[in-house]
C-alpha cells in the first residue's frame, strides 16, 4: 500500500515538473554549450573592458600605442567596447528626450532646435570642454579620458537616433492610437506597447547609423588634442591616427582589414538578429512571405536550456511593461486628456515664447562676452565668411547625396534580399574613416598640384551620405505591404509610382535623414579640410579648418566663435529649410 503511495507521488510529481518545462533544464544540448559559451565570453570580454578603464592615468603620461598589428584585435574590442556604452546611453537618451518632444509641444519648441544646435557642433569642441571635466572628475584615472572619448561618441550617435525616433511617434497612424484608447492603455504601457513597436524598425536601422558614425569620428574622440594637449587611448582610431602620422600604408591597411571584421562580426552577432526581429514590429497585414532568419537567431533557437533560462527574463519584462496600478491613469477618456492638455499648452505658450527669448538672449550675451573680450569685431566677419564657404560645401553635398542615394537607397529597400546583402556592405562604408583617405587625397592633390578647397570637399561625403541612405532605406521597408500590393494591383508604375506612393512614403524619413546629414557634414568639415599624411599637411579654406586649428592651439574663445558661427548657420538653414519641411512631412504624408 505504501509502494502504491510513493508511486503515485512520484507520477504526480513528474507530471507537474514536465508540465513546468523543467523537465528540458535538465537535458541541454550541444547548442546550449555553444551558446552558453559564447554568453560568458561576451561576459568576460565586459569584464576586461571595466577593468582596462579603471586603470591609473596620471594628465600628460604618455599611452603607448603600437603599430605592431597583433595589438589590433585588443584595440579593436576597445573602440567596440565604447561605442558599445555610447550606444547604450544614446538609446536612454532617445527614449526620454524624444518622447517628451514628441508629446509635448512647448518641450518641442525648445529641444528641437537645442539638437539642431548641439548636432552641429563638432566633436572637438565637446571634447575641448569635456575632457577637462572628466578628467577632474576622475583624477588619477583613465576612466576621466574614458568618459571624454565615450561622451564624444555618444554626441556622433544620438541625435540620428533621437530625430528617427521623435519623428516615428510624431507618423504613428490614428487607428493604431485609437486602438491603444480602446485597449485602455496607460501612459507606460502606450509607450512599450505602441509608441516603442511602431518606432523600432527606423530606430534600429538609425542605430546601425549611429554605430557607423561612430567610427568616422573614432580617431577625434581616441587621440584627442585640445590644448596642445596629446591623450591617446587604445583603440583603432589612435592606431589609425598613429598610422597617418607616421605615413605607414601597411599599417592602413592592416586597420581596414581588422575593422572589416569587427564591422561584419557586430553586423552577424547584433544587428542581423535584431534587423530580423524587427519584422514582427512591421505595420502591415500582409504576411511576407520571405522571412530571413540569421545564423544566430536559429542558434538560439535550437538551444533548450537557454530557451527555458529566456522565459525568465522575459516574464520579467511582460511584468516592467504591464505594471498595475503605480503608472495607471486616471479615468478620463483620452480624447478628455487631449483636449486638457492642448488647453493647457495654449495658456502657457506666451510665458514659454518669453522664457526662451529670455534664455536665448542671455546665452548670446554670455557668449558674446567671453568670446570679444579678446577676440576682435574684424575677425567675425572673416569667421562668417569662413562659414559661408563650408555651407556652401554642406548644401552641395547634400543635393549629391540626395540624388545618389534615393534612387539607389528605394531600390535596395523594396528588395528584401538585396538589402539584407547590402547592409553589411553599407555599414562597412558607412564606418570608413575619412583619416584612411588621407594618403591618396594628399598624395593626389601634391602630385597633380590640385585646388585643396575642391578636392577635399568630396571627404564631406562620407559623413553625410549615409545618413539620406539609412533612413531612406527603412522607411522604404516600413512601408505597408498591403499598400504595395494594392499599387500593383492597380498598376501603378512609372512616375506615377514614384509620386503616388514612393515619395509620400519616405518622404519624412527623407528629411530626417537631411537634417542629420547636414549636420554631420557640418560635424565632418574639421576632419575634412584638414588633411595630412606623414609631414604634409593640407588646409582648405573653411569654417571646419578654423576650428580645428583653434582647438590645436587651445584659443578657447576663438574656438567659442567658430562653433557659435556654425551653430548660427545650422540654425538658420534648418529654420528656413528643413523645420518646414519636417513639419509637411509630420502633417501630410503620415500613414493614416
Amino acid at each position: 500500500m505504501e509502494s502504491v503511495s510513493l508511486n503515485n507521488h512520484k507520477k504526480f510529481t513528474t507530471s507537474i515538473y514536465a508540465k513546468s518545462g523543467l523537465a528540458h533544464w535538465t537535458y541541454p544540448n550541444w547548442w546550449d554549450a555553444i551558446g552558453l559559451c559564447m554568453v560568458l565570453s561576451m561576459f568576460g570580454l565586459l569584464a576586461l573592458g571595466a577593468k582596462s578603464m579603471a586603470t591609473p592615468y596620471h594628465l600628460g603620461e604618455p599611452i603607448a600605442i603600437s603599430l605592431d598589428p597583433s595589438y589590433l584585435p585588443y584595440y579593436a574590442f576597445c573602440s567596440v567596447l565604447r561605442m558599445a556604452l555610447a550606444l547604450i546611453f544614446s538609446l536612454l537618451f532617445t527614449f526620454i528626450v524624444g518622447t517628451i518632444a514628441a508629446k509635448s509641444q512647448q518641450a518641442r519648441r525648445l529641444i528641437i532646435p537645442l539638437i539642431d544646435i548641439l548636432q552641429s557642433v563638432p566633436v572637438l569642441g565637446y571634447l575641448s570642454i569635456t575632457v577637462v571635466a572628466f578628467i577632474a572628475l576622475f583624477p588619477n584615472s583613465i576612466l576621466g579620458p574614458e568618459c571624454a572619448a565615450i561622451f564624444a561618441i555618444f554626441t556622433a550617435q544620438v541625435w540620428n537616433m533621437t530625430l528617427s525616433f521623435y519623428q516615428s511617434l510624431r507618423s504613428i497612424p490614428h487607428d493604431l492610437q485609437e486602438a491603444a484608447s480602446m485597449f485602455h492603455l496607460n501612459g507606460w504601457q502606450r509607450f512599450w506597447k505602441l509608441d516603442v513597436s511602431f518606432a523600432m524598425p527606423g530606430l534600429v536601422w538609425n542605430a546601425m547609423m549611429s554605430m557607423s558614425a561612430s567610427w568616422f569620428f573614432v580617431v577625434a574622440s581616441e587621440a584627442i588634442t585640445v590644448n596642445q594637449q596629446n591623450i591617446t587611448l587604445p583603440g583603432i582610431g589612435s592606431y589609425i591616427a598613429l598610422a597617418v602620422e607616421k605615413a605607414d600604408m601597411h599599417a592602413v591597411f592592416y586597420a581596414i582589414s581588422m575593422m572589416f571584421v569587427v564591422i561584419l562580426l557586430y553586423d552577424q552577432i547584433l544587428f542581423r538578429p535584431l534587423n530580423d526581429w524587427i519584422q514582427k514590429f512591421k505595420f502591415e497585414s500582409v504576411d511576407d512571405a520571405e522571412e530571413a532568419t540569421s545564423w544566430m537567431v536559429q542558434l538560439f533557437r535550437r538551444t533548450k536550456w537557454l530557451r527555458k533560462c529566456s522565459t525568465i527574463f522575459e516574464n520579467g519584462w511582460d511584468y516592467m511593461v504591464n505594471l498595475p496600478a503605480t503608472f495607471s491613469s486616471k479615468k478620463t477618456t483620452q480624447s478628455t486628456q487631449s483636449l486638457l492638455i492642448e488647453a493647457s499648452e495654449r495658456d502657457n505658450s506666451v510665458w514659454w515664447s518669453i522664457l526662451l527669448c529670455l534664455l536665448l538672449l542671455g546665452s548670446c550675451y554670455a557668449l558674446g562676452f567671453f568670446v570679444f573680450s579678446s577676440v576682435p569685431w574684424q575677425e567675425t566677419l572673416h569667421v562668417i565668411f569662413l562659414g559661408s564657404i563650408t555651407a556652401l560645401r554642406v548644401i552641395l553635398v547634400i543635393a549629391l547625396s540626395s540624388l545618389l542615394w534615393i534612387p539607389l537607397a528605394v531600390w535596395i529597400g523594396t528588395h528584401p534580399a538585396i538589402a539584407r546583402k547590402a547592409q553589411p556592405v553599407i555599414q562597412f562604408l558607412a564606418a570608413f574613416p575619412v583619416n584612411l583617405l588621407y594618403p591618396i587625397v594628399v598624395l593626389a592633390i601634391v602630385h597633380y598640384g590640385l585646388n585643396p578647397n575642391i578636392w577635399t570637399s568630396p571627404l564631406m561625403i562620407f559623413g553625410a551620405q549615409w545618413y539620406i541612405a539609412f533612413n531612406v532605406i527603412s522607411g522604404v521597408m516600413v512601408l505597408p505591404k498591403d499598400l504595395c500590393q494594392t499599387a500593383s494591383l492597380f498598376k501603378v508604375r512609372g512616375i506615377l509610382w514614384w509620386k503616388r506612393l514612393i515619395l509620400p512614403g519616405i518622404f519624412p524619413y527623407y528629411v530626417t535623414g537631411a537634417i542629420t546629414a547636414s549636420g554631420g557634414a557640418w560635424n565632418a568639415s574639421i576632419i575634412t579640410e584638414v588633411v595630412s599624411w606623414g609631414h604634409t599637411k593640407i588646409k582648405a579654406v573653411g569654417l571646419g579648418a578654423y576650428i580645428t586649428e583653434q582647438a590645436t592651439v587651445g584659443d578657447f574663445p576663438r574656438l567659442a566663435l567658430g562653433i557659435g558661427v556654425m551653430c548660427i548657420y545650422v540654425l538658420v538653414i534648418n529654420r528656413f529649410l528643413w523645420r518646414p519641411l519636417y513639419n509637411l512631412a509630420t502633417e501630410r504624408f503620415r500613414l493614416n
